[in-house]
This record gives C-alpha cells, structure tokens and sequence, in this order.
C-alpha cells in the first residue's frame, strides 16, 4: 500500500475508533461485550470481540511497526463502524442496546462525545 493509502486508513480508523485502548480492553472484559456478536458456528468468541482484542492491540502499536494486514485491519473497522451506525436503532433506549455493544465491541461508543 501507498503511504497515502495508509495516511488515509489512520485517519479514518481514529475517526472510527473513539474509545482508548484501556476504555476497549475493560468493556472487553465485560459480560454484556461477551454476549453479543456473530459467533463462528454458534460458539465461542464473536467476530467483534476478536477484532476489538485486534484493535487494543493495533491501538498500542507504533505507527513504523504497522503491517499491510494491520492497515487491512483498520480499513475493516473503519468500514464496519460507518455500515453499523447507519443502522441506529429508532425505538429502542440506545444505552443498553445490542447495538450500542456490537459498536462498542468495534471500539466505537456511540455515546462517548470526542
């Protein structure tokens, strides 16, 4: 990838990203956090909760150590984040929604203002 290419990627993936990664690492840890996502096959760890273990990580990481996968990665959040939000719930209390912990899952908290 282009250096511009991953310029962009970083941009939007901190646009996408809003909570640190101690905020992630801690509602990871969570019950409600384990309990919602799409499970490969029905059990075990949802794809969020992995990517959100990902995003800790990528969160941590030097700028110069990023990979091709890890800007793959980013791009993949950025994208899952923007497709989610469109998807806000109308009737339903936000604060405790699935939809809200799916997000947050990601590293995006719908709540949190920047």
């Amino acid at each position: 990838m282009a250096d511009d290419d991953h310029d962009t990627i970083r941009r939007e993936f901190g646009e996408a990203v809003n909570m640190t990664p101690k905020e992630l690492d801690e509602w990871l840890q969570s019950e409600e956090s384990q309990a919602v996502g799409q499970k490969s096959g029905g059990a075990g760890e949802s794809t969020g909760h992995e990517s959100g273990r990902r995003i800790v990580e990528l969160l941590k990481t030097k700028q110069a150590d990023l990979t091709d996968d890890d800007y793959a990665h980013m791009r993949k959040v950025h994208g899952y984040v923007q497709r989610h939000l469109a998807q806000e719930p109308k009737k339903e209390d936000v604060e405790s929604s699935k939809w809200r912990y799916s997000l947050m899952n990601w590293g995006h908290d719908p709540l949190k203002k920047s």
